[in-house]
């Protein structure tokens, strides 16, 4: 909606980089969720995959300018290493070089604040040196780290806007350094609320969450909807999926999510409930 409501494109990527993490079929299923809750997006369908050699390409960049780093440390050398909010926070072992034979390669930080105001969080500020460390843009694996990929990308897809949950925004910083120091323009970011249980746990398959429901699409679309905040109509469920889209789009308002994290699958049944109309 918000793509659509500034008369901008909307793009689809499927970010398929990390092959022994795949499910067998995981895309057909998307693109057929999409297809079966109208969604429409702009263009072809982008694989990350057939980015690979621009991947490689910033890297060789940031290796040739020492901005990056060959690192032989193992979660095993790292156990002992001090955690905070993003995670490890690497010490810098290998800055100065390292002679293993299976390395990661990482990216130089300081404790220069990077600093951007999101859409929706408002003013956002971290000191990446001390709060994650130099962090990993190639995996020793030999794949590309998401951290890279995505901002190669959107480099390549000229996207000015970004709209995604809120788990990822403790990353925007990180790729904001990245877009400094490959030169790359800074989107505007907006980080959206995740769906979450009862107990606080974001939903995904890790938590035991069912996909999405490939029936009653328009009573599930409401319900997301007025989960968003949005306030639908009553009687929205009982139109064609085009006419929720319309109102969606003619209606939408992303400032009613305003530091708002998080949103109860509770409220997204009762929600569900609500617009379903009770047998006499």
């Amino acid at each position: 909606m918000q793509a659509r409501v500034h008369n901008g494109l909307w793009l689809l990527r499927i970010e398929d980089i990390d092959p022994p993490r795949e499910q067998p079929g995981a895309t057909d299923l998307i693109l057929k969720a999409l297809d079966i809750y109208g969604f429409e997006w702009d263009g072809d369908v982008i694989y990350q995959s057939r980015s690979a050699a621009d991947h490689e390409a910033a890297l060789q960049s940031l290796l040739g300018s020492e901005l990056a780093y060959a690192c032989g440390c193992s979660r095993k050398d790292l156990a002992d290493v001090p955690r905070g909010p993003l995670g490890t926070i690497y010490p810098g072992t290998c800055r100065d070089g390292c002679d293993a034979v299976e390395t990661a390669i990482r990216l130089r930080t300081n404790n220069e604040p990077i600093e951007y105001l999101d859409g929706l969080q408002g003013r956002q500020v971290q000191h990446l040196e001390r709060e994650s460390g130099d962090f990993i843009i190639k995996r020793r694996d030999g794949l590309i780290a998401y951290q890279l990929a995505v901002v190669v990308d959107d480099e390549l897809e000229g996207i000015s806007e970004i709209v995604r949950g809120i788990d990822i925004m403790d990353s925007t910083p990180r790729q904001i350094w990245l877009q400094r120091l490959l030169g790359f323009r800074t989107p505007n970011y907006v980080h959206i609320p995740v769906i979450t249980h009862p107990d606080g746990d974001k939903l995904s398959k890790l938590t035991g969450a069912p996909g999405i429901p490939f029936d009653n699409t328009q009573k599930v679309l409401v319900a997301a909807l007025a989960a968003l905040q949005q306030v639908p109509p009553a009687d929205l469920n009982q139109h064609s999926l085009q006419d929720i889209w319309f109102w969606a789009i003619e209606n939408w308002k992303i400032e009613r999510l305003q530091r708002l994290a998080a949103v109860s699958i509770d409220k997204i049944k009762a929600n569900f409930l609500t617009a379903t109309p009770q047998m006499p």
